[in-house]
């Protein structure tokens, strides 16, 4: 093994675990000061600007919380500013996305049963991507449709599921569900670093000047923190999809991630609701399931047709010339294509007693989707050697 080989392996896996963790962080802290913010209450004896207050009990202490309308009478001494998860959660999965997805386009971005890229015009979309939906989303709140919560979320959603089905004729399902995860991640984090940031600063400058600071500033960085809130659910799916290709390598897949981002805005309106003390919308559980089972049929309207019926009996040396000429040089234990430093998701496919030991995942990624091989069938396993695979199994994976 290569040290490039074995640093890039440790790097995907060491910013990944940042990813993760400040991904939790900032998914925390805004559920919170969401949550906060609608459980608000107005009683008489409130401080003047303030525009709610709130109890609330944790780890065995009281915290008295109150929010003012636009900014207290005079700066306090110190702010803790909510901004690093965000910012480090955007630069570690960037940081990811080049170690992995860029340095291997070929076999994670790329399919060329979709479209044949070279694996810099896949970079070069995929990164133009990030930057086209950040500046078409940001250019809404310039129109008049920012005055409008229900119009602007509703353009907003059509235009994620206009992304949703070009992405899916750009790139391998793989890759379009991680890219447009990354366009709303992209989109997530500027209405932090663009706008609510900014216009919090804005806010304390005035103060300092000795100024009463502008209303609007505290509503656009509120209407946009609520579209992030939203949003977040519909990104860990697409993130977390990469690992399932049921979700992903379905011909309705663009289909799939439109109903994933309604049900998640489905649940955080459940959640939202049942804070600000408007009731529970039960019915919401009620169609995010709905939606679930739409997903669950949709996904079986994948790719492998041709499948159903099981042939006449396989030999099982057959199953393994297929997968040994077709999967071993990935699935080994010293992989032989280039950048792999171990067997993805540690199967190995390199002996006899591995595959029959197999069979569901080989089943899964090769015959009920086509997700493996990789890059739109990089290795061009051929529609009668997936029929081998569908027979074999269904006669129950006979191993001798």
């Amino acid at each position: 093994m290569s040290w490039q080989t074995l640093l890039l392996e440790w790097a995907n896996f060491l910013i990944r675990w940042v990813h993760v963790i400040t991904g939790i962080a900032w998914i925390g802290s805004s559920f919170y000061f969401v949550h906060l913010d609608l459980s608000l209450k107005t009683p008489a004896n409130l401080p003047q600007g303030a525009a709610g207050d709130a109890w609330q009990v944790h780890g065995g202490g009281f915290y008295h919380m109150i929010k003012y309308g636009v900014a207290p009478a005079h700066l306090p001494a110190e702010l803790t500013w909510f901004k690093w998860e965000a910012y480090s959660t955007f630069l570690s999965g960037f940081f990811m996305l080049g170690v992995l997805y860029y340095t291997h386009a070929d076999l994670y971005l790329i399919d060329r049963g979709v479209l044949d890229l070279a694996p810099w015009q896949a970079v070069a979309i995929s990164l133009g991507t990030l930057v086209a939906g950040w500046l078409i989303y940001d250019a809404l709140y310039k129109t008049p449709l920012a005055d409008n919560d229900v119009v602007l979320g509703a353009t907003v959603f059509v235009l994620l599921v206009a992304s949703s089905f070009g992405l899916t004729r750009l790139f391998g399902g793989r890759g379009a569900f991680l890219q447009l995860g990354a366009v709303i991640g992209t989109v997530m984090v500027g209405n932090v670093a663009m706008n609510i940031i900014p216009n919090q600063r804005k806010v304390v400058a005035a103060l300092i000047a000795g100024q009463t600071p502008d209303p609007a500033y505290g509503k656009s960085a509120k209407q946009r923190s609520l579209h992030n809130n939203y949003l977040t659910l519909p990104v860990i799916f697409l993130m977390l999809s990469n690992h399932y290709p049921l979700a992903f390598a379905s011909r309705w897949n663009w289909l799939i991630a439109a109903i994933v981002m309604v049900i998640g805005a489905l649940i955080r309106h459940f959640y939202n609701s049942r804070h600000a003390g408007n009731g529970s919308p039960w019915w919401t559980w009620a169609a995010a399931a709905l939606g679930g089972l739409c997903i669950i049929f949709l996904s079986t309207a994948g790719p492998a047709d041709g499948q159903a019926s099981v042939g006449p009996p396989v030999h099982f040396a057959a199953v393994e010339e297929i997968v040994t000429s077709r999967c071993s040089m990935c699935h080994a234990g010293e992989p032989v294509w280039e950048g792999l430093a171990a067997a993805p998701k540690g199967v190995r496919l390199d002996s006899p007693e591995a595959i029959a030991r197999h069979a569901r995942e080989i089943g899964l990624q090769a015959v009920a989707t086509h997700a493996m091989p990789p890059g739109g069938n990089i290795t061009e396993i051929s529609d009668a050697d997936r029929q081998v695979l569908a027979d074999w199994i269904k006669a129950g994976a006979p191993y001798p």
